[in-house]
């Protein structure tokens, strides 16, 4: 299908032209949102792989992207954003609820009609001169009864491209579409990237969601955070299912048992390293396969959870990755890939600090000739890849119902107090370990580096209603599912007097997956603590960490704890009335058993 010229003139005929529906609810927000933007052209993406392919050779003529070396990254370029424009922004994230108290205490809020009223002046007539490419999407599974679909509108080839990559685009989402009736507009406008008017609204009341003056990441891909968690959390509560910022992982063990294993971890905790896990040489039978690697839905299936993946594609962090901590990533990102604001080496190649030290020379992600190497890449620099490429995709991942969770994991980046593992005793006692979550920032969003701060369930920044009723959600779903996956808490980051890691972490991450397993089958002892039960370290499967590290990190530090409780305490009264008063219980019968041993 072609650009069509002089949309503005007749909307209402071209769009359902173009869309080939009968959806008049539909029809009429586009037709909105086409009369205020004034796009010169409107271009549907209904064949996905042409698109892509066009849209890329006409930024690569326009040096908007820099194709790679094709012997070592076939078929992928580089891309570098405005230097204004190089990470979420949360303090221009909004969620618009009628209701201020749906919002609740950790959201930026906004009236809608004065949110809208904002917005609509910095977009009307935004278009103008320009293409207005329109995206429909599904996120999961093309025929599960639990995946939904959208469509997005956006001036940016670069997000087209993007969102090609880690959704599912095309023909098959415009069907969906007309058979069910349900989707979420999502319109995204690149405006002047004036980064004091940047607004990422999400109006939860009406599945609609808008982004403008920014064109990176969740912020403008919005078929990411903004729907898969933000809006799909929202479905969630209303319909018994969990949408959770999760990796998921299908591990087999040598006698040929399945476990289903999901993580919950703020940026830079290892989440994705965990997704994308190998296993150490001397353990022989064990393999793990991929579902996702940052977003899953949950819904009950067999009185258990199940979950699929609602994304086609990666959109990680690059700095962090190479051979020896993620060397299934780089299987997967060497063809089909952007980068974006990572640096370029001479000869073509993306490059980020520890990727290959013997670089002495490299382009940074301004696009200037250095020899300084640590700042060389930005610490948020991404690569987008399909999931298609990742050599060890569950085939749960294509599954309508999706993989059964058996254990949840949650975690965050502590350099001391938190063990390597612990399990909750029970689901309530778990989702206060979720709760609990604090861990240090990283370059993933705006703001200082390093500073601890509370994340929990890593949903903060992405849940789209009151945190407190997100907890009291859980608390519910527990109820709901006969067999519950059972929770835990892991920290690969604790360090000894000298600063340095204990765990060695990476691959021997899956020794505590296989700590895990045995205690989902009853095969392993715990140690009973105030905060959670620690494994018999006479039992724990650690490879070659002698005994003095083990004890240093299942070390139980009370007045550690207690600290910690008291300072995460303000963090839970400041959410109010929706606090779960079972979370309360849980959390002052943690605080009495840690009081009682010191």
């Amino acid at each position: 299908m072609g650009d069509i010229e002089n949309i503005s003139k007749n909307p209402e005929n071209l769009l359902k032209m173009l869309l080939f529906h009968r959806n008049p609810e539909l029809n009429g927000r586009l037709e909105t949102f086409v009369r205020m933007l004034e796009p010169a052209n409107i271009v549907v993406i209904t064949e996905p792989d042409f698109y892509e392919k066009k849209l890329v050779g006409e930024m690569a003529t326009d040096h908007e992207l820099i194709e790679l070396n094709r012997k070592y990254y076939s078929n992928s370029y580089l891309y570098r954003s405005n230097p204004d424009d190089v990470a979420r922004t949360e303090k221009d994230t909004y969620i618009s609820s009628l209701d201020e108290k749906n919002a609740g205490a950790t959201n930026n809020w906004m009236e809608p009609e004065q949110l809208k009223s904002r917005i609509f002046n910095l977009i009307k007539g935004s278009m103008k001169n320009k293409t207005m490419y329109i995206v429909p999407f599904i996120l999961g599974p093309a025929g599960s009864k639990y995946s939904e679909a959208g469509i997005q509108l956006t001036d940016n080839p670069y997000v087209v491209i993007n969102l090609i990559k880690i959704s599912l685009v095309g023909k098959e989402a415009i069907n969906r579409i007309e058979k069910t009736g349900k989707y979420v507009v999502a319109v995204h406008v690149t405006g002047t990237l004036d980064k004091n008017n940047r607004y990422i609204a999400h109006f939860t009341d009406e599945d609609l969601i808008i982004s403008v003056n920014t064109a990176y990441g969740g912020n403008a891909l919005l078929t990411k955070k903004a729907y898969a968690l933000r809006i799909a959390s929202v479905h969630a509560r209303d319909n018994s299912r969990m949408a959770e910022h999760m990796m998921a992982l299908e591990v087999t063990s040598p006698d040929g048992r399945k476990y289903g294993i999901s993580g919950a971890f703020p940026s830079a905790s290892g989440k994705t390293n965990l997704s994308m896990i190998r296993t150490p040489a001397d353990m022989d039978g064990w393999d793990a396969q991929l579902l996702s690697d940052d977003i899953i839905w949950m819904h009950i299936n067999n009185d258990s959870l199940y979950a699929i993946n609602p994304e086609y594609g990666f959109f990680g962090v690059a700095p962090g990755t190479n051979a020896t901590t993620n060397p299934n990533a780089m299987k997967a990102f060497n063809r089909d890939t952007i980068f974006t604001n990572t640096a370029l080496t001479t000869d073509g190649k993306p490059w980020w600090y520890s990727l290959d030290t013997s670089v002495n020379e490299v382009y940074n992600w301004h696009g200037n000739l250095t020899t300084d190497l640590k700042n060389a890449a930005h610490p948020n620099s991404r690569f987008t890849t399909p999931i298609k490429n990742y050599p060890y995709l569950s085939n749960k991942f294509y599954d309508n119902e999706g993989l059964k969770i058996d254990a949840m994991l949650f975690g965050g980046r502590r350099s001391d107090l938190i063990p390597l593992v612990r399990q909750a005793k029970s689901w309530a006692q778990g989702v206060l370990f979720g709760a609990m979550i604090r861990a240090e920032t990283t370059a993933a969003t705006t703001g200082k580096v390093g500073i601890l701060r509370n994340d929990p369930m890593a949903m903060i920044p992405f849940c789209g209603y009151n945190i407190g009723d997100y907890f009291q959600h859980w608390l519910d779903m527990g109820k709901l599912v006969k067999h519950r996956p059972e929770i835990f808490y892991v920290n690969w980051f604790r360090k000894d007097s000298d600063g340095n890691f204990i765990w060695p972490g990476f691959s021997e991450n899956f020794r505590v997956i296989e700590w895990i397993a045995s205690r989902l089958d009853a095969k392993s002892n715990a140690i009973e603590t105030p905060v959670g039960l620690i494994p018999d370290i006479a039992n724990f499967p650690s490879g070659n960490l002698g005994k003095k590290k083990l004890e240093q990190l299942f070390e139980i530090d009370y007045p550690g704890w207690l600290k910690e409780l008291n300072e995460i305490e303000p963090f839970f009264k400041k959410i109010g009335d929706s606090f779960p008063e079972e979370l309360w219980r849980e959390f002052h019968n943690m605080k009495d058993g840690v009081e009682k041993q010191i």
